[in-house]
């Protein structure tokens, strides 16, 4: 463990002395809110997997593949299945950008990777993807499946857009990516969604 990873998790664990208990906050925004009602910002993940045996707790992001490859990534990710596809033949005039498809084998997918894992209903899961929204969707589908320790990791990858000042518009506010946890852009096979999948 590096000296600033080690920094890290002692001012992660002055925070929880301080008050901050991981999962306490509770989203005020509707669209993030799932099933299961346990949900931690990416710091308090980040301290969880920190803390826990391996496969105890399981990092699912639910980007889309091509969305991973062009905004980064995290190898803390343990498997990456896409609740949502990039659908290249619908394009959205007014947000000028491509549409998406839902993923018609996500549960299953998911479950798949999750046995392959030695991952159980007891697993706890922690759903990542750009900033929250898609990641309720998908635990919300695991909750129903029977994965009752799913979790909701709030501000996701990329996290909120600012408000204002020079930067308004983009995704530096908070989340995964702009809070100095560990990410990059080099992708890893076996972890990330592909043709494998369909077999």
């Amino acid at each position: 463990m590096t000296s600033n990873s080690v920094a890290l998790l002692s001012g992660f664990f002055a925070l929880a002395i301080a008050g901050t208990a991981i999962g306490a906050d509770t989203p005020d925004k509707a669209h993030l809110q799932t099933k299961a009602g346990l949900y931690l910002t990416p710091q308090e993940a980040y301290l969880m997997m920190s803390t826990s045996a391996p496969r105890e707790v399981v990092l699912i992001d639910v980007r889309d593949p091509v969305e991973i490859a062009v905004t980064g990534y995290t190898q803390m990710v343990d498997i990456n299945v896409p609740l949502k596809m990039i659908d290249f033949a619908r394009w959205d005039e007014e947000d000028q950008s491509y549409g998406s498809t839902s993923n018609p084998h996500f549960a299953k997918d998911m479950e798949k990777r999750l046995k392959a894992l030695g991952a159980d209903r007891d697993t706890t899961l922690i759903f990542m993807c750009r900033s929250g929204g898609r990641a309720a969707a998908a635990v919300d589908i695991a909750y129903d499946l029977g994965y009752r320790n799913s979790y909701n990791m709030l501000e996701g990858f990329e996290g909120d857009k600012a408000k204002s000042g020079p930067d308004a518009g983009a995704r530096v506010v908070n989340g995964w990516k702009n809070s100095g946890l560990p990410w990059g852009w080099e992708l890893e096979p076996d972890v990330m969604y592909g043709l494998r999948d369909r077999n």
